[in-house]
């Protein structure tokens, strides 16, 4: 059997010059996904608020919260950024979980995937990656202001400045590790799963399926955890005089 693997998804039309890929449909599927399920339980705990899934939602709800406490130090800086935390972790966990589903990625047309998983297309992850930085400094806009927040670059210290620039840098370099970190590990159990279909495709595949499935989580809660981690590094007040004490 002949094992075609490509990086590209297949384009199936063209939309106001923008290319339409079989990974932008099945990340539409899997935001339809997200939001039946978010349906689903908003109606199962409005009729039985105290039941096991609410205590279970509750749960889940207040374990990220003081997590993301520990990393912010402040609880209503976190209320404010969980939203946008609980909506990047599903989102690219059933994507992530999407691509293991039968066909998706394993059907293929002239040597590329006709499905694919989003979190499998370099460009959706950097799409998403650009979407969490641009996301951080918008909150921390919010938090310290415009003029506090461009002091962390720009300085008419050139000590600094140049620190600055490095921070810009770093910045960006975030952007590509996001991406290609998620990429890599997605795309490379994608491989992983055809390869073993191919060679033994019964009973083999079996324990790589549910390792990807752990992959998967672990990837989300990562991606996740690290804008966290970020928001709360861009939002501290003290960043500036820090740099400052430093350079005195």
């Amino acid at each position: 059997m002949d094992i075609h693997i490509s990086l590209a998804a297949l384009e199936i039309f063209t939309l106001a010059g923008i290319p339409i890929t079989y990974s932008m449909i099945t990340g539409s599927i899997a935001s339809v996904c997200i939001f039946l399920v978010i349906v689903f339980l908003a109606r199962s705990m409005a009729i039985s608020p105290s039941g096991r899934l609410g205590s279970a939602v509750d749960s889940a709800s207040d374990w990220l919260l003081s997590l993301m406490e520990q990393v912010t130090h402040d609880r209503e800086k976190s209320i404010r950024f969980f939203p946008i935390s609980v909506t990047i972790f599903f989102f690219v966990l059933f994507n992530n979980w999407i691509g293991l589903l039968p066909g998706v990625g394993s059907i293929h047309v002239g040597g590329i995937p006709v499905f694919r998983g989003m979190t499998a297309d370099l460009n959706a992850t950097l799409a998403l990656a650009v979407i969490s930085v641009v996301l951080i400094h918008v909150y921390a806009i919010r938090e310290l202001g415009i003029v506090s927040h461009l002091k962390k670059y720009f300085s008419l210290n050139p000590v600094l400045l140049f620190i600055g620039i490095l921070e810009l840098v770093s910045d960006l370099s975030k952007v590509m590790s996001f991406a290609f970190r998620l990429f890599g590990n997605i795309f490379a159990g994608e491989v992983l799963l055809i390869v073993i279909s191919a060679l033994a495709p019964f009973a083999a595949p079996l324990p790589f399926f549910f390792l990807e499935i752990f992959v998967g989580f672990i990837q989300a809660f990562v991606f996740t955890l690290l804008t966290i981690v970020f928001f709360g590094i861009a939002t501290g007040h003290d960043t500036v005089h820090d740099r400052k004490e430093a350079v005195v």
